[in-house]
């Protein structure tokens, strides 16, 4: 693997294998990503208070896939002997070349490495970005009768702020976005469009990635 890596996008492309392998013991990967500096103490809290393994890890790689120096710490974690002896069905992992870098030979190859290294940490930049309205409701789209299942589930909406929507709005459509803008609103600078995309693919959820792969596209 040439330049730099994209840890983001690494963790995004196997995140259902991440999220079944970290199940059985989060709170030791939690404590690890805080003394590694990988989780703020206020990230840490959050999720330690979290009854739910699933949703404890869910919250993890969503917190580490909007810095691409996180991410890349996060894999490296992952790869150390200690951690794969916890966790056996990340020897996955081990296949990733996550720290190979070139030696610069020559001047071009130094201003070429730093070229890219400048566009990949523009892309981390873009994918962190606040989602908008008009990504929003193009995803809306895309979200079925299922709605207020993928609510519940992925975006963490009560039956009673959903019943809600549902009687304030007539159309299918509407209700959806209705859903996604409440979640933007309660978020706020969490409410990203890497966050959204990464919530919304999770495999119980059934969105299919490839449809709303504009919340990952550089604006």
């Amino acid at each position: 693997m040439d330049g730099p890596v994209d840890g983001t996008k690494l963790i995004l492309r196997f995140k259902p294998e991440l999220m079944d392998a970290l199940k059985e013991d989060p709170d030791l990967l939690i404590l690890h990503c805080h003394s590694l500096g990988i989780l703020s103490s206020n990230e840490y809290n959050n999720i330690k208070d979290i009854n739910i393994r699933s949703r404890q890890v869910r919250d993890i790689l969503d917190y580490v896939i909007c810095d691409n120096k996180r991410a890349l710490s996060f894999l490296r974690l992952l790869r150390r002997q200690d951690m794969q002896e916890t966790f056996p069905n990340l020897k996955f992992l081990q296949t990733l070349q996550i720290n190979k870098r070139k030696t610069p030979k020559t001047t071009e190859t130094t201003a070429k490495r730093k070229l890219e290294m400048l566009e990949n940490e523009q892309s981390c930049i873009t994918n962190s970005r606040i989602v908008t309205e008009r990504e929003m409701m193009k995803v809306a789209r895309y979200i079925g009768k299922n709605w207020k299942e993928v609510g519940i589930m992925a975006l963490d909406m009560s039956t009673t702020t959903l019943q809600q929507i549902e009687e304030d709005n007539k159309l299918h459509i509407e209700r959806v976005f209705a859903m996604l803008r409440r979640w933007s609103i309660r978020e706020r600078d969490k409410a990203t469009a890497t966050r959204l995309y990464s919530l919304l693919t999770q495999e119980e959820n059934c969105v299919d990635p490839r449809n709303i792969s504009i919340l990952l596209e550089n604006s």
